[in-house]
């Protein structure tokens, strides 16, 4: 690598290889590193005994950015659909119940009583103040619609997207369009359906978005990203230290930045004119603790919630459900410790050999903290025994894959905007850093791109590019 680079970032997950990706693409000289043997982050793909398996992340909603993205590196042939239509399952009192996902579907749905079907109509008619101070998801939902609705679905959804607990967990930075909703309209309902119609309006597009993935799994887009990269990305090449250079006359008050690298044994310096952290907030911590103390106090308070992936295989001869759907998501009060379950060879083809079944499923996440501590084994019984019965599975699996995550995903909890809000303050001390993340704008592959394309372009202003 040389031994200065223009943009230097650090940290190869989805955000680093699309910041590197935009800032190429424009002809800026950026080098990316990676701790890591492999780029891609948690984003991670495995072909074992026939079958597919996605390590990380199962799935992604279809973006203008990412279908911008794969078009630039030529696999916009490879990208797939789940079938638009398919529904999704809450597994209520031992049976699984499609989830009703339009307001006239809910209304007349079976699985809520009267007192939350009325909160629903209320809030479409009536008028509600959204409270100044920061509000978790479970205040706010039993302060709009019902404890009902809590249980049975929006704590589920938490679970889902965040391994979140919604006592914790603030509506405002996971879930700022609903936040913004209500602020702006007095109404959740009315203020959505106007953010969806302005939405379509400014781009002129009445596509739904999908749910996608690639042929051959979700590291398809790291892949190409990483070849379309070439040299420009290093692996096992962890950062140590990083220091700024201030200049000393008073021409150049933006500093530079020294970086110590341990790179496969052999230690390096390289001299960056622009410095990019796509790390976990716990690196990035760490690497500025030569900064300013407020960093780690800022991003300590950060929580990451762990979690562990259980992929099973199964003859769908032993399995008396039909399979027809996404899979399904399980309220805490149920007692299981399995947070949901996503039936991939119902979504996407080639996902197990001919005659089985793919399911993945979740445990742990911040409600369930010490599900990791189980072994593979442990972990793939209990899942096993709490999905059977759901299922009408006659036999064990055939096939097992258990995959820990200690730090899996970023816990938007109260007080999350007002940490950013601090952090991007400290980050504008130092004009040519820039910080880049799934703690930031949101967890999912669409929130990241689409964050990470921001920053390059912040970069490619200050450039001049």
């Amino acid at each position: 690598m040389p031994t200065h680079a223009s943009v230097l970032i650090i940290g190869a997950g989805i955000s680093g290889l699309v910041c590197a990706h935009a800032l190429h693409k424009s002809g800026i000289d950026a080098q990316i590193v990676e701790a890591s043997p492999r780029p891609g982050g948690v984003i991670h793909t495995e072909l074992r005994e026939g079958y597919l398996l996605e390590l990380g992340p199962q799935s992604f909603s279809s973006t203008p950015q990412i279908l911008d993205l794969c078009r630039d590196v030529n696999i916009e042939s490879e990208l797939i659909a789940a079938p638009p239509r398919a529904p999704r399952f809450l597994l209520l009192d031992g049976q699984l119940k499609q989830i009703p996902l339009i307001p006239p579907a809910f209304l007349t749905s079976s699985l809520f009583n009267f007192g939350t079907k009325w909160s629903m109509l209320r809030d479409a008619l009536g008028r509600s103040n959204a409270p100044n101070a920061d509000e978790s998801v479970a205040n706010f939902t039993r302060r709009k619609f019902s404890a009902e609705l809590l249980d049975k679905l929006a704590g589920p959804i938490v679970s889902g997207v965040h391994a979140g607990d919604p006592e914790k967990l603030s509506l405002r930075a996971a879930f700022p369009q609903i936040h913004e909703a209500e602020r702006t309209t007095n109404s959740v309902l009315r203020g959505l359906t106007r953010a969806a119609k302005s939405a379509k309006s400014k781009d002129g597009s009445q596509q739904r978005r999908t749910l996608q993935s690639f042929r051959n799994g979700n590291e398809t887009l790291m892949r190409a990203l990483a070849t379309n990269l070439g040299l420009a990305l290093r692996t096992e090449a962890a950062v140590t230290e990083i220091h700024p250079i201030f200049a000393t006359d008073a021409t150049n008050s933006s500093p530079k930045f020294e970086v110590s690298l341990n790179a496969r044994g052999a230690a390096e310096q390289i001299t960056a004119d622009h410095l990019i952290l796509a790390t976990p907030t716990y690196v990035t911590a760490s690497l500025l603790r030569g900064f300013h103390s407020n960093f780690a106090s800022t991003l300590g308070p950060i929580e990451y919630a762990p979690l562990a992936v259980v992929s099973l295989g199964y003859r769908i001869a032993d399995i008396g459900h039909s399979l027809e759907g996404f899979g399904f998501l399980v309220p805490r009060s149920s007692g299981l410790r399995t947070l949901g379950a996503v039936w991939n060879s119902s979504l996407f083809p080639n996902r197990a050999p001919e005659g089985h079944a793919l399911l993945t499923s979740f445990l742990g996440g911040a409600t369930d903290p010490h599900a990791i501590t189980l072994s593979p084994d442990e972990l793939v019984s209990t899942v096993h025994k709490e999905i059977a019965p759901v299922m009408q599975i006659r036999q064990t699996p055939v096939f097992s894959n258990v995959t820990l995550y200690p730090r899996a995903l970023p816990q938007y909890n109260l007080g999350h905007s007002e940490r950013i809000s601090t952090l991007q303050k400290l980050r504008a001390e130092f004009p040519n850093l820039w910080l880049a993340g799934n703690y930031l704008r949101g967890p999912s592959i669409g929130a990241c791109v689409e964050q990470a394309l921001a920053e390059a372009n912040e970069i490619r202003k200050r450039l001049n590019v």
